[in-house]
């Protein structure tokens, strides 16, 4: 689909407004073929195309075929190709109808894949699909041209999903499901009709695991080709084997089947006899297929043989080819297409990619004082304190080590965090606020990666905190023993301070003691990307007599309010609060429970929620903006509360922390390197470089450029120096949630590979931009890191994208906004397409 692939590439965010007439919104019908950006209009020629599907009409005269979403008829000998179907909407996959009078396609003109019809020339294009979540394609006729045969997408916890068979009338209707998809992952497509009106062929991938891989091997079997009998509905293996098999197709005598597969590094095309199993390759110089890949339209693009079955015309290599299948000669069928495109201008706005200062934007772990004055949060990789509400942030400590994850002792007299060390690993230390004098105090001696760290709510010398069982920036070594523990700490005037942890339990995380200290409260069900389903558990502090208090389909947080009689949640990114009752029974929610009081505080988003300490106030923040709701001010049945409930808070308190861009300082000369510049094709065989603290003040020949007294002079003859590289697509293992590492691995491969200059589209949202700042700050050596953060997800998840109308899709893009973000990656979104009418506007810029 040309919309949503335009959105799905790089959308580049701007500002928004929420001012948009929903009712205009609703009112107004969405046309595909209307852009709803600016564009421009643009017209090539051309003898080749890349991808065609093409057919041949059941008289041998004609060729349809499909080229950049547009579809073509042509004389079958070539020629100027007619087109018949053209417009901004996404329009493939041609078949001839069994009389000849109409042509079948694949086309989101009404807003999604759905199967159409039209006359051959063109004409009377009407709609036979109305799938607006489960989209077909691939849409073949049946003997008697009353039926279509097509493929039908199915999502689940992956975005690209799995296929089945179904067959509709030409008429339209709900359709009739033939084959059965096995699981969630893993395609079937490409159907076929056999002659005899008897089977539909079909492709389906067997690779072994059940699920999809990437880097599968092509040249062992991960597609073959089965047939569905139409009379008792049985399937049978029709071929498969290594280099797997593809894209059935029958002759119109219904004796031999043609299909691709891949030989070695060659994608071929063979015949199979149906009769003996004789198989035989008459073409092996085809473009390659995408059988590793995760082909929604088919692992290769249609063909079909000539009517009296000679024959085969099929696309290779940008160009239609006749293959006879006596001789095994291939010759170009020559053809000129015109295409006339309305190409959307792309937004683009600078980016400041070295200021002298920056404003932090991925606040993690923040945490308010029991008395509401003081935050402490986390910023590019330290503890920051701010006096609420004008405060200027400053470092808490002095230490090198990295800081995360700060909690306060209930009488706010205390400070307990975990810190990092590459070489020492972590350590878990408090610190004594009734001074500024006071320093903070090691409290475990023991290797390990601690985490997540509460006081008791009545003894400041018992702690509940994880340790975590490794990662692979983290490593994993001193991490056997993962689960929850306690820490007592003691102290005398001998020994000084000393602590001993005793284990509770082995699985959870987020560990915290309930109103007493008589439970500890885990959640399990990981955070953001993890489970769909979180549960909320508690158990004594010798780990038994476990309970389940709350499940949340959906959900990435789930914390209980400080007297256990509130909880705080979030699903699929909002943020909400509901009333906890004591039940003996386990409590399901979401944000539309009825089942107890559940109101909505945050319309976007939030992270690091916590409750203030006698549990009237909610408290949350959203890239550098801290916000805080009171539960009366969000239930009427409250004392104290309004009579009407206030809209949502969406500006919040600016943490307002400024950090100077870590930068060198001084002067470098680089002298008799071969020296590739950004002027065209320009290269200086014997040159020098002078960089002024960051910038290139100065290159070229050794004899033009004058070196600076004061410059460092580094000979670097023998050498090659490029521009550094962008990697606009690199994934460098930001999917985690946690700890950072002081050395990011892959940050060091890819500048040792010259990349510089990295974009993520698709990451942890809070790690990647915390180490982009840490990376800017000089807390971390790395590349310039950018992202989109976690992208719009279509399939099932607890971190998918419920976009079902204009205000979904800014919600979405301003809670990774927040963090930094200035791209949004979509992947393939059946809610998106379920109602795209809605994203026809683009964000409003100021």
């Amino acid at each position: 689909m040309k919309n949503s692939i335009l959105f799905a590439l790089v959308l580049l965010i701007c500002q928004t407004s929420y001012s948009q007439d929903k009712e205009d919104t609703k009112k107004d019908k969405w046309d595909v073929n209307t852009p709803a950006l600016p564009f421009k209009n643009v017209s090539i020629t051309t003898n080749e195309g890349s991808w065609i599907s093409l057919d041949v009409s059941p008289d041998g005269n004609q060729i349809v075929f499909d080229m950049l979403g547009d579809i073509y008829t042509m004389p079958i000998t070539g020629g100027t190709a007619t087109l018949i179907r053209g417009g901004h909407a996404f329009e493939v996959q041609p078949r001839y109808s069994p009389d000849g009078k109409h042509i079948s396609f694949t086309s989101d003109a009404g807003g999604g894949d759905n199967i159409w019809v039209m006359n051959t020339d063109g004409s009377k294009a009407e709609q036979v699909t109305k799938e607006d979540f489960r989209l077909v394609n691939n849409a073949v006729w049946s003997l008697d041209g009353n039926y279509i045969f097509c493929r039908k997408h199915f999502t689940s916890t992956r975005s690209l999903g799995a296929g089945e068979i179904w067959m509709y009338h030409k008429s339209g209707g709900k359709g009739i499901q033939l084959t059965k998809k096995k699981n969630d992952q893993q395609d079937v497509g490409e159907p076929w009709a056999s002659p005899d009106g008897k089977y539909v062929y079909y492709s389906e991938d067997v690779y072994p695991g059940g699920e999809f891989q990437y880097n599968k091997d092509p040249n062992s079997q991960i597609y073959v080709i089965n047939r569905y009998n139409l009379e008792d509905g049985e399937i049978e293996r029709v071929t498969g084997g290594p280099g797997g098999a593809i894209r059935p197709v029958i002759s119109h005598k219904g004796d031999i089947m043609a299909f691709i597969k891949r030989v070695r590094e060659k994608t071929v095309l063979y015949l199979h006899d149906l009769k003996t199993g004789r198989e035989w390759p008459v073409y092996d110089q085809l473009s390659k297929d995408q059988q590793e890949a995760w082909a929604i339209f088919g692992p290769y693009t249609g063909f079909n043989f000539t009517p009296d079955d000679t024959a085969i015309i099929i696309w290779v290599q940008g160009k239609i080819k006749r293959i006879d299948l006596n001789s095994l000669k291939a010759s170009d069928i020559p053809f000129e297409a015109t295409a006339e495109h309305k190409i959307v201008n792309a937004l683009k706005f600078k980016n400041d990619a070295a200021p002298e200062t920056f404003t932090p934007k991925a606040i993690r772990n923040a945490v308010t004082s029991p008395d509401g004055k003081t935050l402490i949060f986390n910023a590019a990789g330290y503890l920051w304190k701010k006096s609420l509400p004008n405060g200027t942030p400053a470092r808490l400590t002095t230490g090198k080590d990295l800081e995360y994850e700060p909690a306060f002792s209930k009488d706010g007299k205390y400070l307990v965090y975990v810190t990092w060390n590459d070489e020492h690993m972590g350590a878990l230390h408090r610190l004594d606020l009734s001074s500024n004098k006071n320093r903070p105090i090691k409290l475990t001696n023991e290797k390990a990666i601690y985490r997540e760290p509460n006081f008791s709510p009545i003894n400041n010398n018992l702690i509940v905190f994880r340790e975590e069982d490794g990662n692979q920036h983290q490593g994993y070594v001193h991490t056997k023993e993962p689960g929850i523990y306690l820490l007592e700490i003691s102290e005398s005037r001998k020994s000084g301070i000393t602590s001993s942890k005793k284990l509770v339990v082995k699985e959870g995380i987020f560990p915290s003691f309930n109103k007493d200290a008589s439970r500890i409260y885990y959640q399990t069900g990981g955070y953001l990307l993890g489970n769909i389903t979180k549960t909320l558990k508690s158990v004594n502090l010798q780990g038994k007599e476990e309970r389940e208090i709350v499940k949340s389909k959906y959900a990435q947080r789930i914390i209980p309010s400080p007297d256990d009689n509130w909880l705080a949640f979030t699903n699929l990114y909002k943020v909400y609060i509901a009333a906890l009752p004591k039940t003996g029974t386990t409590i399901e929610l979401d944000g539309k429970a009825t089942n107890v009081p559940v109101a909505q505080v945050a319309r976007d988003a939030g992270i690091n929620l916590h409750w203030s300490s006698n549990s009237d106030k909610l408290n949350w923040t959203l890239g550098d903006a801290y916000f805080n709701a009171a539960i009366k001010q969000r239930f009427t049945f409250m004392e104290g509360a309004p009579d009407s409930i206030p809209a949502m808070d969406t500006v919040g308190l600016k943490i307002k922390l400024s950090l100077p861009t870590d930068k060198p300082k001084g002067t470098i000369a680089l002298k008799g390197a071969r020296i590739i510049t950004m002027n065209n094709d320009e290269v200086i065989e014997n040159g020098t470089i002078i960089i002024n603290n960051n910038k290139i003040t100065n290159l070229g020949s050794n004899d033009e450029v004058n070196i600076p007294a004061d410059a460092k002079v580094l000979d670097v003859s023998g050498k090659t120096i490029m521009p550094g590289l962008v990697d606009a697509h690199a994934h460098l293992s930001h999917f985690r949630f946690g700890l950072s590492a002081q050395k990011h691995w892959p940050y060091y491969a890819n500048l040792a590979y010259g990349v510089t200059t990295t974009h993520d589209p698709s990451a942890n949202t809070e790690l990647v931009f915390s180490q982009s700042e840490m990376v800017k700050a000089g807390t971390m050596v790395g590349p310039r890191i950018f992202s989109t953060g976690v992208i719009l997800y279509g399939a099932d998840g607890d971190f998918k994208a419920t976009v079902n109308n204009l205000e979904d899709a800014r919600s979405a893009i301003l809670r990774t906004k927040a963090f930094g973000a200035f791209s949004v990656k979509v992947t393939i979104n059946p809610d998106v397409t379920k109602d795209s009418r809605s994203l026809r506007r683009p964000m409003r810029s100021r």
